[in-house]
């Protein structure tokens, strides 16, 4: 006779079965691990917080309602019609994605009871994690969240969490009725992925944050509806197929990713040729000629040069300045918890990379001279013949260039989630590594103070509204970490990637210029700058008024004179896209699991090439 079941064990067992039961996917596997970050999926693979060994009560809903909403994506969303129907510009992504995943779960939480109350404790926890009950002003609130709660207010007729009900009521008011309206017809069309996407937009739309569409017509649901079967009426046709589906679903997601990145660089190649052939014609000096001053020339041919509307309304702010001391402990805490899962990989990199450091550091000898400190090696020798003199050994210095590496992370709205955390944790073991190696490390952060312009774009409304105005929204560039405040003083200060509503829009070219302008009058002699983003500068507000181009003509300028006329070392790392044709010393990743790695691992990577070369002059990038 078997003795009595592991209460957790049997948790898990459960949990799993349920959620394959209600996803529909009998290939599902569901994996539970203590302090691994937000719960998740990727292909068949589930992950979920683990909860205590007893079983507390909270940690027990907390974990149900994160597989509830899991299981009701894999059942109710079609990431095709998803990718299909979503906004280009970021902020209008986020909210088309809060708003889908209000729609999903509100179907639970309409048919199931016990399903509406772990998604309730779900989303009270995510209330608390996020600090929303702090949230005083609508510049610290996020909007994506806002909608989503308005929407599941809507949808399932269940008031906004407590903990969130004063951040939202600061945006319900100063809704447009048109928005609040939108927000009301949202549940006329729950069911239907492809008709709510259309809602969603319109409502976008109505909000200014994308261009208007044609209005939804209700008499096209059922044609939609039959591209889009209604899952709910096939649940026994999609447990047979729930793996091919879903292998199928991202098959077409990579491949229309692989085409939209194919269409950008054909774009780009075109674009270049042009401007090539316009050179020639014209003879104008071409950004990066060597008869360029030694200042970035951030004119382009015919364009207007680039310029902010304003800069009264910039701010260079230290992240401590930015949140409350007992919040930042807490975020700090929160991303010591992310770093466990990877501390025992992130150690032996670190060491590698503080072996290789203080290997150039080490002294040399030079043996067998008449000199110096006694060659114990050599006495056997002596010993043996008497006639042989005493040798004598001389340490000597390598040379080891004073270096200082400025770390320069991208804090936009597509950074959110785990490549943010990733790039907060490649911060933290950059700085505690290279500190002890005797290399100084600055860690710097930039993103905007608003979403959708900001003070500067209400100057220029009132103003007029004059034609090119150029930057139209306000710069935040955050210090994290000075180069000459040692690790443990900062330390706090990389939690504050995490909170919420840190993360808004990135102009990177002024960020770029700041770190460089930082860095540039440090007295090491070799200087590193090494900049983690993960793609393009967005910046709505400006882009609205300006060529589309404008934000990326400027990066483009800016790392060119950065590239040819500086001292400083401009390496770049991009999460998810591509920012070799940005920068000449790039590395892609993938995964923003493989940041910390790639960047200890160039870093040792550049060290050595300056050794080769003898510590003179600029070196190559290895990718």
């Amino acid at each position: 006779m078997s003795g009595p079941k592991n209460p957790v064990e049997e948790f898990r067992r459960v949990t799993g079965a349920t959620m394959r039961a209600m996803s529909g996917n009998n290939e599902l596997q569901v994996s539970f691990a203590p302090n691994q970050g937000p719960a998740g999926i990727s292909g068949n693979d589930a992950r979920l917080p683990l909860p205590g060994r007893h079983l507390p009560a909270a940690d027990v809903a907390l974990a149900r309602g994160e597989a509830d909403a899991i299981a009701l994506k894999l059942k109710h969303h079609n990431p095709k019609v998803h990718m299909r129907e979503a906004p280009k510009s970021q902020l209008a992504r986020d909210i088309f994605q809060a708003l889908e995943t209000a729609r999903v779960e509100a179907i639970g939480s309409r048919r199931m009871d016990g399903v509406r109350q772990n998604l309730n404790a779900a989303l009270d926890e995510h209330c608390r994690q996020k600090g929303f009950v702090r949230v005083a002003s609508q510049q610290e609130g996020s909007l994506p969240d806002v909608l989503r709660l308005l929407a599941r207010e809507t949808l399932t007729g269940q008031s906004v969490p407590e903990l969130a009900k004063g951040m939202v009521d600061l945006w319900r008011g100063d809704l447009p009725q048109k928005v609040r309206e939108d927000i009301e017809r949202l549940g006329e069309c729950l069911t239907s992925q492809k008709a709510y996407a259309k809602a969603t937009r319109r409502l976008l739309a109505d909000m200014e944050l994308e261009a208007s569409e044609d209005d939804f017509d209700p008499e096209d649901e059922e044609a939609e509806n039959q591209d889009e079967p209604d899952q709910d009426n096939n649940d026994d046709q999609q447990q047979t197929k729930g793996k091919e589906q879903q292998k199928s679903d991202s098959q077409m997601e990579l491949e229309s990713e692989a085409a939209e990145s194919a269409a950008a660089e054909s774009e780009e190649v075109d674009s270049e040729k042009t401007d090539m052939e316009m050179d020639a014609e014209t003879g104008d000096e071409k950004p990066g000629s060597p008869k360029r001053r030694n200042e970035p020339d951030l004119s382009r041919r015919n364009e207007a040069p680039y310029k902010p509307f304003s800069t009264q309304f910039d701010e260079v702010v230290d992240a401590a300045d930015l949140c409350d001391p007992e919040e930042l402990s807490r975020l700090r805490q929160l991303l010591d918890q992310q770093l466990t899962a990877l501390q025992t990989v992130v150690a032996k990199l670190a060491n590698r990379l503080q072996r290789r450091l203080l290997a150039k550091q080490n002294r040399s000898w030079n043996f067998d001279l008449e000199e110096g400190i006694l060659d114990a090696a050599r006495l056997p020798r002596v010993v043996v013949n008497p006639d042989l003199p005493l040798s004598y050994k001389q340490e000597s210095d390598t040379e080891f260039r004073d270096t200082v590496v400025s770390l320069l992370i991208d804090n936009s709205g597509s950074m959110r989630g785990r490549p943010i955390t990733v790039a907060a944790m490649t911060g933290d073991i950059l700085a505690r590594t290279l500190e002890r190696c005797g290399v100084k490390v600055e860690i710097l952060g930039f993103t905007t103070r608003m979403w959708k312009g900001g003070q500067s774009r209400e100057s220029w409304i009132a103003a007029g509204k004059p034609g090119n105005p150029g930057r139209l929204n306000d710069l935040r560039h955050i210090i994290y970490k000075s180069a000459d405040a040692p690790w443990r003083r900062a330390r706090k200060n990389l939690g504050l990637m995490l909170r919420e509503g840190i993360l808004k829009e990135n102009i990177d070219g002024e960020a770029l210029l700041w770190a460089h302008n930082r860095i540039a009058v440090r007295p090491e002699q070799r200087k590193i700058l090494m900049v983690i983003s993960d793609g393009a500068p967005v910046d709505d507000s400006t882009l609205s008024v300006n060529p589309g181009n404008y934000l990326e003509h400027h990066l483009r300028d800016v790392i060119d004179w950065i590239e040819t006329r500086s001292s400083v070392e401009l390496v770049a790392i991009g999460i998810g896209h591509d920012v070799t044709r940005y920068y000449k010393r790039a590395v892609t990743l993938v995964d923003a699991e493989q940041l910390g790695g790639t960047v200890l691992e160039q870093l040792a990577a550049l060290f050595e090439e300056d050794q080769r070369r003898g510590g003179k002059g600029k070196g190559g990038f290895a990718a």
